[in-house]
């Protein structure tokens, strides 16, 4: 009997990926952890009924919400990543050698925990020695910071149930607080595609416009992702997404991507008509 994995993007839309075996099943304090092994997108990080991840296409997530700030901003030291318990982007960060530390806020050990057993290649970095993970509230955390973090990257759930409050006007302005003078966040703002996700997406960019003088939404191609299509936010004290692009810099480092390139960079914040009419209702 074939063994089919099942999410819902909408009541009426549904995405299945058939499974090889059902590898890993938790319920945590927080939340349902299942980590499945499919033949097309290799193994498969569900939390709540949701893919957070898969093998196949992760490395496309991971790369534009942290390559895009760090190509922007000329002196990332100190950096806070909220969420993120399978490693991904932390894997990207410690690539850089001028990055000092990476503070990782999760609040479930337990993810951490199976990802390490059955996604090493995501987890392979969250022992590095400028990694320091904090099992914690997010809000929590982030209250007793003041002008700390160069980058906070948000690498989320999506803004229903345990992560809504990761969307809300306050947990903007206490990142705001929290980044230096010149500092950047980072999101990941859904997808525009699905109404009830769109409406999300909004109400998450009309905050963080009323909170940060720069922000701007940039957007992937992430094939197990609602619609297949990813936005980020870019919020910013000081630095333009385009603008302060630094071409010449980023390409010096000489690191190996599969998703990101500096021209992929500028050409991820021309969105299509519909996002940009979109975007305007809020702004």
């Amino acid at each position: 009997m074939e063994l089919w994995f099942s999410e819902f993007h909408t009541p009426d839309v549904k995405h299945s990926i058939r499974v090889n075996r059902h590898l890993f099943s938790h319920k945590s304090e927080f939340q349902q952890i299942d980590i499945y092994d499919t033949p097309e997108f290799g193994r498969m990080l569900v939390l709540d009924g949701n893919v957070m991840l898969t093998e196949r296409d992760e490395f496309i997530y991971d790369e534009m919400i942290t390559h895009v700030p760090m190509a922007v901003h000329p002196n990332i030291r100190d950096v806070l990543v909220i969420g993120a318990g399978d490693g991904g982007v932390v894997r990207e960060l410690t690539r850089y050698d001028s990055i000092e530390r990476i503070d990782l806020v999760e609040m479930d050990n337990q993810v951490v925990e199976a990802c390490r057993l059955y996604l090493p290649e995501n987890a392979c970095k969250l022992d590095d020695e400028r990694v320091h993970i904090y099992f914690d509230n997010a809000l929590r955390f982030i209250r007793r910071c003041t002008g700390e973090y160069d980058l906070i990257i948000v690498d989320s759930m999506d803004p229903f149930g345990p992560s809504e409050g990761y969307f809300t006007r306050e947990f903007y302005g206490i990142c705001y607080n929290a980044l230096h003078e010149d500092g950047i966040m980072v999101n990941q703002q859904g997808s525009p595609f699905y109404r009830h996700d769109a409406d999300a997406m909004q109400r998450s960019h009309q905050r963080i416009v009323s909170t940060f003088p720069i922000s701007r939404v940039y957007q992937a191609h992430i094939p197990t992702y609602a619609a297949g299509y990813w936005l980020f936010g870019f919020a910013s004290k000081k630095y333009h997404p385009i603008d302060d692009l630094n071409v010449e810099r980023w390409s010096q480092k000489k690191l190996e991507t599969r998703y990101y390139t500096t021209n992929l960079h500028l050409g991820s914040f021309y969105l299509p008509a519909f996002l940009e009419k979109m975007l305007e209702e809020v702004e």
